[in-house]
């Protein structure tokens, strides 16, 4: 059943995972008193605690949640209440240890931190549905309750128990029909891999065939949206029609599909960890962690969560404090927090919910930092929050709807990120391979594109005629249906950018057996035949600047497309590096290369629309969005420590601050500031 859509509120909800229980010496009124006058009206509860609500086989003990979602409701607050799946009680696994996820190497998740059991299995699904039952059934229909929270962070394995791996056999037989098909599209004629029948096929742990791998990616990502939609079934049957449902994704799982899993929910939610202190400005170069690093990469990990439903998402878990472990300490400095905050909101974001209220005296996320610190004081980053939550409230109607601007597209392709980690192109140190490769190259050009002032947006095949720009980068795993559509938006008009490995391989996974880049090859005006690790950078030279190729170089040889950028080398220089082709009334550029900051952000200075504000200082990003009023704001964010400015070329009034009119002109932006004006 598809879920309903989302019900509107009233500007952004403000607010912070709350755990009463783990606290030492709890007091319910001062806590909810503080989040009170600090603007924070939601509060996240209950997910973690699977041995704190069943202490016991078949004991339960639900009525501690009472007295906060009481106290959350008589202050005017609401709770989004979480299934307390993901994090199971000694008791059960020791019960059933036979429940513990096993790894590609036959050995099982010890039990000791989360996530460790096999969801798959019926029995853990008689117990988990039990436990759901319990808690939804007793607190969903509480006034307080906002929505529920399935599971949490879901995907985090990649399950190789033997049930699963027989479902995993009925699935191909399923897809394919029979093994004489698999034979032929996996080519398992190679290394003597060709099956008799369905028996036959090997465990994924010895796997070396690429189609393979790619299946068992995709078949992982099924089960966790399939968990995840088994949960919001149950769920559904127990709770007001009001109520939302959703779960907290982080997008680094390896067996998550995010936009299909978001057909189950309400509502898209998601971590936005990032980096603070010198780490967050124009300057940081992107790198692929679990948290985001530079401004770009927040506002990279805001595109995502918006994409997945397109629609206006929930951050559920954002920094107030440090964190990470022991060994990186980094509260943000003055301001960052509410930088971060205003971005998430350019992007879409209608939850900001801090992890956590009290920062842990034990476990092992003590020195995660919460709102408050251990000594359980209010200090600077509570003060910082509670202006911050007074500012959200004073700009609530105009905020209300937002929907993000965007000038340039991105396709987001889940089974060339999985088709890429098992065969990366990118290596790490000139040797090791960099299975992180396709987000790498994802990275370069979303950085390049905010580099040069444009919005961004992720996007499917089918949307993409609405942007000016789009960017399909690394697309190994091009269908002909997709490669179609890519030529339809480029010959109507678009700008389609291209990299390297892009349209290299099928469905499958398959290396094309034609020349590259295969069905693209028309299209962008250029052919090659061979290809080269760069183990150096390599100087560049084009578009008006100079830089350097890095990891990767296609032979290009134009077919009617003009050379933009060309290799300063005795052996690379006979190719070019970037190209460009006129084709229909739109044009494709074709990026051979992992160009070098400045270069990549040249492929997208093209005229801009006509805006309200400008900016000239490289620290200053420009976002802007509609709201439900059909009104347009900007946010000008200034990422560095030194003071700067926009211009206004028009008068205007601003969302934060004072609310005053603003005439053309100068606009002053003070160091880690933000200013909203329409």
């Amino acid at each position: 059943m598809t879920p309903s859509p989302p019900t509107s509120s009233t500007g952004i909800r403000f607010g912070t995972a709350y755990y009463w229980e783990y606290q030492q010496a709890p007091d319910l009124d001062r806590d909810l008193d503080l989040m009170v006058r600090a603007g924070i009206d939601t509060i996240r509860v209950g997910e973690s605690v699977w041995s704190t609500w069943e202490p016991r086989d078949g004991e339960f003990a639900l009525d501690w949640l009472t007295p906060v979602l009481d106290g959350a409701s008589e202050r005017g607050m609401k709770a989004l209440l979480g299934t307390p799946t993901y994090a199971v009680p000694p008791w059960l696994q020791r019960k059933h240890p036979e429940l513990a996820v096993v790894r590609a190497d036959g050995r099982r998740v010890p039990w000791g931190a989360r996530q460790e059991v096999d969801f798959t299995s019926p029995l853990f699904r008689r117990y988990a549905e039990r436990v759901i039952r319990q808690v939804v059934g007793r607190h969903g229909g509480h006034p307080a309750v906002l929505g529920v929270q399935l599971d949490n962070e879901p995907g985090l394995h990649l399950i190789h128990n033997e049930p699963v791996f027989e479902r995993f056999r009925s699935w191909l037989a399923k897809r394919y029909g029979d093994v004489e098909r698999l034979n032929e599209e996996w080519g398992l004629a190679y290394w003597s891999h060709r099956l008799g029948s369905w028996d036959e096929l090997w465990p994924p742990a010895g796997n070396t065939t690429p189609s393979y791998d790619l299946a068992w990616r995709r078949f992982q990502a099924e089960l966790t949206t399939e968990f995840i939609a088994w949960q919001a079934a149950i769920v559904r049957e127990l709770v007001p029609e009001d109520r939302e449902l959703t779960t907290c994704l982080a997008y680094q799982r390896p067996a998550l599909h995010d936009v299909e899993l978001s057909e189950h929910l309400t509502v898209t939610s998601g971590n936005a960890y990032y980096l603070t202190q010198d780490a967050l400005t124009r300057d940081s170069p992107p790198e692929i962690t679990w948290f985001a690093t530079g401004a770009a990469g927040l506002f990279q990990a805001a595109d995502r969560m918006y994409a997945a439903k397109r629609r206006r998402f929930w951050v559920t878990e954002t920094n107030a404090g440090s964190i990470a472990g022991s060994q990186l300490n980094l509260p943000p400095y003055d301001g960052q927090l509410r930088q971060a905050a205003w971005a998430l909101v350019a992007r879409g974001a209608e939850l900001i919910s801090y992890w956590h209220w009290h920062t842990l005296p034990y476990g092992a996320e003590t020195y995660w930092g919460g709102i408050l610190g251990h000594a359980m004081e209010p200090g600077r980053v509570y003060h910082e929050i509670a202006a911050l939550g007074a500012e959200l409230a004073r700009a609530a109607g105009d905020v209300t709807g937002l929907t993000p601007d965007a000038d340039v597209g991105f396709l987001y392709s889940h089974d060339s990120k999985w088709a890429l980690t098992f065969q990366p192109p990118l290596t790490l140190d000139g040797r090791n391979p960099d299975h992180d490769s396709y987000e790498r190259i994802l990275a370069t050009f979303y950085q390049g594109a905010a580099d040069a002032g444009r919005q961004a947006a992720f996007v499917t095949p089918a949307q993409v005629k609405r942007l000016p720009t789009v960017v399909a980068p690394a697309l190994y795993c091009l269908s002909d249906g997709t490669a179609r559509e890519l030529e339809a938006y480029a010959r109507g008009g678009g700008h389609l950018v291209l990299t390297f490995r892009t349209g290299y391989a099928d469905e499958e996974a398959r290396a094309r057996a034609e020349i590259a880049p295969g069905p693209l090859r028309a299209l962008a005006g250029v052919r090659y035949l061979e290809y080269s690790t760069l183990l150096e950078p390599v100087p560049l030279h084009g578009l008006g600047t100079r830089d350097v190729a890095r990891h990767w170089a296609d032979a290009l040889e134009p077919e009617g497309a003009e050379p933009l950028a060309r290799y300063d080398h005795h052996h690379f220089g006979r190719w070019p590096a970037i190209t460009r082709h006129r084709v229909g009334t739109g044009t494709v550029t074709y990026v051979g290369t992992l160009p070098g900051r400045e270069l990549t952000a040249e492929l997208f200075r093209r005229q801009r629309p006509t805006a309200l504000v400008t900016a000239q200082s490289p620290q200053v990003t420009l976002h802007s969005a509609v709201n439900a009023r059909g009104e347009r704001l900007w946010f000008a964010h200034n990422w560095s420590g030194r003071e700067s400015e926009v211009t206004l070329t028009a008068q205007a009034r601003e969302v934060t601050g004072r609310r005053e009119p603003l005439r053309p002109g100068p606009l002053r932006l003070a160091p880690f500031d933000v200013r909203v004006v329409k």
